[in-house]
């Protein structure tokens, strides 16, 4: 089986909702993101042999496979095809699993994997929303109309924030635990940005230069007045990832690609898996999908040098450290989606663009990364910078 190399990395800034990205249409957005991994990549367009991009609530301008409506939109050959695929929060680290997968299995040589979002323009399961499918004359949404799922999970909320509640009470996670955690990822983040560590990474778009979502002004005091997102619950808008706008991509190479592009591969995917878990409590698979696949590359969490765990809310992340033992020292270092926003679809590409960049300017060997998703899933990737 060949390796699968990863030899190029990109992402635009994240905007915020209503920001500097909200008005871009998203095969705009993701046309900016190809262009410029093309031309940082020197390779032949044409010698690509899919597009695969992550893209959730795809609808309007997000309908229509959005990978291949992006690809056109930049001006690149047409020959070239494209697949949008939807995991959830997952789904442009999943795109990154399929490209290495065909890859590795020798089917393809040169496969792109990204993702794309506009959640300023689309809310978040806006597909499933009473505003999409009432004119459909369906009216209970993806689950409870199914006599299935009734059967098995009765009716209880398939809901994210009810899922970071649960993940909260179970491990004993306290409001202010996660008001610090989060002051943190504001801190990181902020910080990174003045010391130019994602200015590698990122793409500017017109006047969007910079990640728009960290707030320097924050404080415990300010996110101790918010009230919370459920009635006696502990999560306020403050732990909870920020509705995002952005696109990223990598450009993933079969040892034969590099040999005959001439590239010089910076990371190689050195495992790849998902696992799922309670649908219910949602946001706690990473947990489980950690010890599965550190068991299946014969790793410990010592072994990592570096995480990215996404911040969907707070609790997703101190639950798992809880559970792995992992150094909070070497997660999310640069902040995560708390300060620096989630683009769903975008995301995973987007996190472990960070992750490359990171292990490059620590020199660091191993990086995991991980994210909840909906239905209780969860990728996990080991790469090996190079």
């Amino acid at each position: 089986m060949t390796e699968a190399y990863i030899v190029e990395a990109v992402r635009t800034p994240v905007g915020r909702r209503g920001g500097g990205l909200s008005a871009v249409h998203p095969a705009d957005l993701g046309a900016h993101i190809l262009k410029a991994l093309m031309q940082r990549s020197g390779v032949d367009p044409a010698a690509v042999e899919d597009v695969v991009f992550g893209c959730l609530d795809t609808v309007g301008p997000q309908a229509g496979d959005i990978a291949r409506t992006s690809w056109l939109a930049a001006g690149l050959p047409e020959e070239v095809p494209g697949v949008t695929i939807d995991r959830q929060c997952g789904s442009s680290q999943q795109a990154v699993h399929f490209a290495a997968q065909a890859v590795m299995s020798g089917t393809s040589d040169l496969v792109v994997a990204g993702g794309v979002q506009n959640m300023s323009q689309i809310p978040i399961a806006y597909a499933a929303s009473p505003r999409a499918t009432e004119p459909l004359g369906l009216t209970d949404g993806p689950f409870a109309g199914s006599e299935g799922w009734r059967a098995r999970y009765g009716d209880q909320p398939v809901d994210q924030f009810n899922g970071a509640e649960l993940i909260a009470r179970k491990w004993d996670i306290s409001r202010r635990d996660m008001e610090e955690f989060a002051l943190l990822s504001h801190q990181r983040a902020t910080r990174a940005i003045d010391e130019g560590r994602f200015d590698r990474e990122t793409v500017p778009f017109g006047e969007v230069t910079a990640d728009e979502g960290p707030r320097r002004d924050t404080t415990l005091e300010k996110m101790a007045g918010l009230r919370t997102l459920v009635e006696g619950g502990r999560l306020t808008a403050a732990v909870s990832s920020q509705v995002s706008d952005g696109a990223s991509a990598m450009l993933i190479a079969s040892e034969r690609a590099v040999r005959e592009h001439g590239l010089t591969p910076r990371a190689r995917v050195h495992h790849l898996s998902v696992r799922g878990e309670d649908p219910i409590r949602m946001l706690s698979a990473p947990i489980p999908a950690t010890a599965y696949a550190l068991k299946k590359a014969g790793m410990s969490i010592q072994d990592i040098d570096l995480v990215e765990i996404n911040e969907a809310f707070a609790p997703v992340v101190l639950a798992w450290l809880k559970e792995t033992g992992a150094d909070p020292a070497r997660v999310n270092v640069n902040g995560g989606a708390i300060a620096l926003g989630h683009p769903l679809g975008a995301t995973g590409t987007k996190l472990m663009t960070t992750l490359l960049h990171e292990l490059e300017r620590t020199g660091g060997r191993y990086g995991l990364q991980t994210m909840c998703e909906g239905g209780g899933q969860a990728n996990v990737t080991v790469i090996e910078r190079l």
